[in-house]
């Protein structure tokens, strides 16, 4: 903005230099004072229309980068979460496969029971954040969601392009998938 500035002050300059030798030159040669002042009108008009051309340019450039700056901190906001929720996922998975082993004793199932906490805890915190599995299985395969890792041949009860199980969960973050669910589907 500063630079805008400063160069139309050296336009205005640069115009009242050239309205001085327009001045003298039309004194040499005869031409008649108000004639003089009629094309200098014009050059002023014409310079006014150009300067406020520039200046609505500018202003519109500044409320652009405004915009541009405003959506920029939007987006970081509302994705701020990703980073740290892409680290967390695999001890996330851990933890499930904790979960899924099989006691036999009281102590076992203790511990399985505060595993279980833990994971509930972290669950929760991702979900404040807007972080969500994807939902898989018996659901129709996409692949912007979900990664298709093996296909097993579809039947009557399990119709073409549906997830017949889940490998590994997927998760997103909002609108944007974090990591696809790694699912096997039915061809």
């Amino acid at each position: 903005m500063k630079e805008n500035q400063e160069e139309l002050e050296k336009e205005l300059k640069d115009i009242q230099q050239d309205l001085e030798v327009d001045t003298e030159a039309a004194e040499d040669s005869g031409v008649s004072e108000v004639e003089v002042e009629n094309v200098e009108i014009v050059n002023l008009k014409a310079d006014l229309e150009e300067m406020e051309d520039k200046f609505l340019r500018a202003r519109a450039e500044i409320a652009n980068m405004a915009n541009r700056g405003k959506n920029e901190r939007e987006q970081l906001q509302k994705y701020r979460s990703q980073d740290l929720a892409k680290k967390l996922l695999p001890s996330i998975d851990n933890l499930e496969r904790a979960l899924a082993t099989e006691v036999s004793d009281e102590q076992g199932a203790s511990l399985k029971k505060g595993v279980e906490m833990v994971l509930e805890g972290v669950r929760f915190a991702l979900k404040e954040e807007g972080i969500e599995k994807i939902p898989a299985k018996g659901e129709t395969f996409d692949p912007m969601l979900h990664q298709a890792v093996q296909t097993v041949p579809a039947s009557d009860e399990v119709p073409a392009d549906t997830i017949v199980e889940v490998l590994q969960e997927g998760y997103k973050l909002h609108d944007r998938v974090l990591r696809p669910t790694m699912v096997i589907v039915a061809q």
